[in-house]
């Protein structure tokens, strides 16, 4: 009778009930029933003993548990991320090759489905399904997007083959604990009491009161702001120019990372792995870029490796989704009222992840239209890679020739 009636109450009783209340439940029926109670409930309801006997051992306890837990801090299955420590970690791996993102935007996404990355980290030894991939990708900011006329022109045959040397000299500099940067200028503000696209919290009806049109005030200027972003150790450097857009602005841009970060974080480095767009001060034809490179290169005795990405696609270069989208939110909603306003909105640039920035004004002069002669160009001791020499060299030190 009794087996009969403790089947019928949780019949009636579990479309209602939480995990922690049938646990509670049973234990109270188990105690009432007194000895042969629990296993009687357990056949009753096929409630497992082992939950029956820890809902007896909460109610002796006086129920520790918080109102609105329903178990133990800790309790459950654990994670797949804790369980399997290297999961986040390969999943990134395959992703990043084929990443890209908007510049202004922390989400990246991926060209490859959420079922060919589960059948890659199967054959890697990691036991997932393609929805738990989706929840990872979903967690580290990626997203699915549809295709966006941005483009025009084709795209360069060796493309996606350059962008897989470029992975591998980073991956290689990596596993020989040499530094590898990302470069890149980010977009000229002005400064000024201009419009910050964006917006920031303040009192009701109280927002901040810019100028209606966007025009160069001269005596303030505008900026230029130059990033080195250290693809090892989530780090950035900006220095905030007020001149030219120079090749001889971005490298003392680099020399002045180095001096200030390179050389602290790797004090056994012998060389230096550059990934740079195609274009602007620090483009693949320009002399001047090459000259001052190896002016720093016989400063320092580095042998500088330059990676190039190839011509339209600057968005696949790291900086502008790990750093320089990171700097605009920052501000957004912000007027970048004076140079030492933008330097301290860049250096107070933080996130969850661990990115860490330090920032100065260049007040150097670079005048444009500097060039190199071929007397210089001489000098410059260039070795070109065998694929793509016109995109990947090295500049070895001549330290005779400062």
């Amino acid at each position: 009778m009794s087996f009969t009636l403790v089947r019928r109450k949780y019949a009636a009783l579990r479309p209602t009930l939480t995990e922690r209340s049938r646990r509670v439940w049973a234990a109270t029926e188990a105690r009432a029933l007194g000895h042969g109670g629990i296993g009687l409930v357990e056949r009753a309801t096929g409630i497992s003993r082992s939950t029956i006997q820890r809902g007896l051992r909460e109610l002796e306890a006086g129920d520790p548990l918080e109102p609105d837990r329903t178990r133990r801090a800790g309790g459950g299955r654990k994670r797949a991320v804790e369980k399997d420590r290297r999961l986040l970690h390969d999943l990134e791996a395959l992703v990043e090759p084929t990443a890209s993102g908007d510049p202004d935007s922390p989400l990246r996404w991926t060209a490859k489905s959420v079922r060919t990355l589960a059948t890659e980290l199967q054959r890697l030894g990691h036991a997932v399904s393609y929805h738990l991939v989706a929840d990872l990708l979903h967690g580290l900011d990626y997203s699915l997007q549809g295709n966006r006329k941005t483009r025009e022109g084709p795209q360069h045959p060796d493309r996606d083959a350059q962008f897989h040397y470029i992975n591998a000299q980073v991956r290689r500099a990596h596993r020989m604990g040499q530094p590898a940067i990302s470069v890149d200028t980010k977009k000229k503000e002005l400064v000024g009491t201009f419009k910050n696209p964006g917006r920031e919290w303040r009192p009701q009806g109280q927002p901040e009161r810019v100028r209606v049109h966007d025009f160069l005030v001269p005596a303030q200027g505008k900026t230029i702001p130059y990033g080195v972003y250290d693809l090892h150790r989530n780090e950035g450097w900006v220095s905030v120019g007020i001149d030219h857009d120079t090749a001889s602005f971005a490298v003392n841009a680099i020399r002045r990372w180095w001096k200030v970060m390179g050389r602290q974080r790797y004090p056994e480095a012998t060389a230096l792995l550059i990934t740079a767009d195609a274009g602007g001060s620090n483009g693949a034809r320009l002399r001047l870029w090459k000259g001052e490179l190896q002016r720093f290169a016989n400063r320092t005795g580095l042998a500088i490796t330059v990676c190039h990405f190839p011509p339209g696609t600057s968005k696949w270069n790291k900086i502008e989704h790990r750093l320089f989208s990171h700097i605009a939110m920052n501000w957004r909603g912000k007027p970048l009222v004076s140079l030492a306003a933008i330097v301290s909105l860049i250096a107070e640039t933080r996130t969850t992840t661990g990115l860490r920035v330090r920032s100065e004004i260049d007040h150097g002069r670079y005048p444009a239209g500097l060039g190199v002669t071929d007397a210089q160009r001489a000098r410059i001791a260039l070795r070109p890679h065998r694929f793509h020499g016109d995109w990947n060299y090295t500049l070895h030190p001549n330290p005779s020739r400062n």
